[in-house]
């Protein structure tokens, strides 16, 4: 038999222990972007006001909007909760490519790190957790 895969072969899939460490560090990776972004937010608002304003928010929303980063944080980090995290961690950064677009900033850093965190989010979890897997096969 060959060692090359036909067409017709299903390649293999990854062994489970490493998808399991992939998993977590993207969503460890996730989860440390998000708390430093909320804790910012919460203890420093005066740096993030401005930037915030630009967007079109009221600069006393800091603090609200850090508290909401965290929340979604721990949601994600805690596996009992790590599916309805990454809905709100997705909810809240396509809020944060919404608001860049609306502005004019299409393309900017902001919102390519929200696309990557938001991608990140679900490949963690994707990753690390076999009911995702089985409900969102990426290969059959």
């Amino acid at each position: 038999m060959s060692e090359t895969m036909s067409l017709h072969q299903a390649p293999r899939a990854m062994n489970p222990h490493h998808a399991l460490w992939a998993g977590r560090i993207m969503s460890a990776f996730v989860v440390i972007a998000l708390v430093a972004d909320g804790a910012i937010q919460l203890f420093a608002p005066a740096q993030i006001a401005s930037m915030l304003q630009e967007t079109g928010f009221a600069m006393d929303l800091t603090r609200v909007v850090g508290s909401i980063i965290l929340a979604c944080a721990v949601l994600y980090a805690v596996p009992a909760t790590a599916v309805l995290g990454a809905i709100l961690v997705t909810g809240f950064l396509g809020g944060t490519i919404c608001a860049h677009v609306r502005i004019g900033e299409l393309g900017s850093p902001p919102e390519l790190i929200s696309l990557l965190l938001g991608a990140m989010t679900w490949g963690g979890l994707y990753a690390r957790d076999p009911r995702i897997r089985a409900i969102l096969p990426l290969i059959r």
